[in-house]
């Protein structure tokens, strides 16, 4: 493979920076705590580490709007503590993908703050203006991921501008090239200073329909996915018009152009659309668009070898030219030992570790959230500890994003589990101090222990890393399928269940990983025996 496609197969963990590790005493993470890991990280046998923001930012949604995209916010650092985690990290033979949020920016950002004025200054058509309806209401009835109308209203301008997101987020727009040219600037900035490529949040965001047409109305029954269940009004929609436009593919096609001048870097478009599937595989056409897609079609509450089956098949289908990557945990959603636990929420570590194996022999690549490597659960965050916008509006039916970014548990032992030393933007939560990675590090059987040496064995299968995959029609609860590179074919065998499953092998086996850890099926007389959450690995 060339060195230019590294991300071809890759693991990439996921570092939100605000939950990581607190050098400075505050109670919020920083670049210097993430240099202070990167051992870890390397241990982990991960490839890149994807960054979520640390730019300038009111932090209204923890930096998901920013107010200034070539600069550091103090509460992280500053630019030469980036620097230094780009050289520390390269030196470890260690990626770094940051996160560029580029549909919208914080409503104190310079541009908006202009824009916003009157219609006649340099940036006035900057963002997504429009006039009130005769009777003084929104110019259609698009709806913000996070709850209500996504029209704010303007005194000074006397007009309305879009949201897709929170208020204080008004989206640019991409139709205007002055704007399009102003957003490839800040990225050459990153690339410039070395960044190995971009995880490209909400990115079929950019571009909206010009003619502001009304979306139309979603079935009951199909008012579904990410958090926008029955109480989100955005669940009432399908989103035809205020996301994923044709002109937006174009613009995909420009970030590429931009990134090829920097040979070795990679695009991970974050997809949210009415067919994710189809739009990731648009949006990695032609090898001339992003290389890498992403969404949320195995974030969700579905556990079944059917689902998991039925969705990876079908993306197979339709991206015939790009490459995919697979997460199960993020910043976003409710972490999966928890989600897909089969005992209410009790963590299972054993199926935490089938879960690890699992994911890395998905095709594709693979975006691992922090914490994930230790097994743990979603944390329960008290109503009065909520942080999260998003959780305080829909709670207590919805309790938002702050459940999956409680901070990193490094020692038992020490205060805040060793996040920081001073009190922490949420609280440690107890079970996840007796996951802790000291705890980890003394037990060879442990969640961490067993992850590394997945991870190790992984990169020792070409199948797994860039190899074809065929799935076996199989009957609940076995995820069973074929990875095949050249001559070299793999079989997966994954019980997802506590139970003890069989599986007929119709092949004979040549080779049974019986030296791995996660290998713990057994075959006897043409068939496998998985206990609960139990694995099977052989050479066909």
């Amino acid at each position: 493979m060339a060195q230019n496609e590294w991300w071809k197969g890759a693991v990439i963990y996921q570092v939100y920076p605000r939950s990581f590790n607190d050098t400075k005493g505050d109670g919020i993470g920083d670049l210097n705590g993430i240099i202070e890991r990167l051992d870890y990280i390397k241990s982990l046998n991960v490839d890149a580490i994807w960054i979520s923001p640390f730019f300038k930012s009111p932090m209204k949604d923890f930096g998901y709007d920013i107010s200034d995209y070539r600069d550091i916010d103090p509460m992280f650092g500053c630019i030469d503590d980036f620097d230094n985690l780009i050289e520390q990290a390269h030196q470890r033979d260690i990626k770094i993908i940051i996160d560029q949020v580029l549909s919208h920016t914080s409503n104190e950002h310079p541009w908006f703050v202009e824009s916003r004025q009157n219609n006649k200054n340099d940036k006035s058509d900057w963002y997504v203006w429009a006039d009130a309806n005769p009777d003084g209401s929104p110019p259609n009835n698009w709806l913000s991921i996070f709850g209500g109308v996504a029209w704010q209203w303007e005194p000074r301008r006397c007009q309305y501008y879009l949201h897709n997101f929170l208020t204080e987020q008004p989206d640019l727009n991409f139709h205007n090239p002055d704007v399009r040219q102003a957003v490839l600037d800040n990225v050459k900035f990153w690339l410039d200073k070395g960044v190995d490529g971009f995880r490209l949040d909400a990115i079929n965001f950019c571009f909206h329909d010009q003619e502001l047409k009304d979306n139309p109305a979603k079935p009951e029954h199909l008012r579904q996915g990410r958090g926008f269940s029955e109480d989100n009004p955005y669940a009432f929609q399908y989103h035809y018009y205020n996301n994923t436009q044709p002109e937006n593919l174009d613009f995909m096609a420009e970030i590429r152009a931009l990134l090829n001048e920097y040979p070795g870097t990679v695009s991970l478009g974050e997809i949210s659309s009415e067919d994710s599937l189809k739009t990731m595989a648009e949006y990695t056409s032609g090898g001339d668009k992003l290389h890498m897609g992403y969404s949320f079609e195995l974030l969700t509450n579905d556990y079944s070898a059917k689902y998991i089956r039925e969705t990876v098949s079908r993306l197979e289908s339709v991206m015939t030219e790009g490459w995919p990557c697979w997460a199960f945990s993020n910043h976003d959603v409710e972490r999966v030992a928890s989600r897909w636990a089969n005992n209410g929420k009790t963590v299972n570590t054993q199926q935490v570790k089938m879960l690890t194996a699992l994911l890395g022999s998905l095709r594709g690549s693979v975006c691992m959230y922090q914490g994930e490597e230790l097994g743990l659960g979603e944390a329960e965050v008290a109503f009065e500890d909520l942080q999260d916008p998003y959780g305080i509006t829909f709670w207590p039916n919805f309790k938002g994003r702050d459940g999956c970014r409680t901070p990193m548990p490094w020692s038992h032992t020490e205060t805040h589990a060793g996040f920081t030393d001073g009190k922490p933007w949420l609280p440690v939560a107890q079970p996840h101090s007796l996951a802790s990675v000291d705890l980890q590090e003394q037990d060879p059987n442990s969640t961490l222990a067993q992850y590394r040496a997945f991870l190790a064995w992984r990169k020792t299968r070409p199948e797994l890393l860039t190899g074809t995959i065929e799935f076996i029609d199989t009957n609940e609860p076995v995820l069973a399928f074929y990875r095949t590179l050249g001559n070299t074919k793999l079989l997966c065998l994954f019980n997802l269940a506590e139970q003890t499953s069989e599986f007929v092998v119709e092949e004979s086996i040549k080779d049974s990983m019986d030296d791995l850890a996660h290998h713990t099926g057994e075959l006897t007389a043409g068939k496998v025996t998985l206990p609960g959450y139990g694995c099977y690995f052989a050479s066909i």
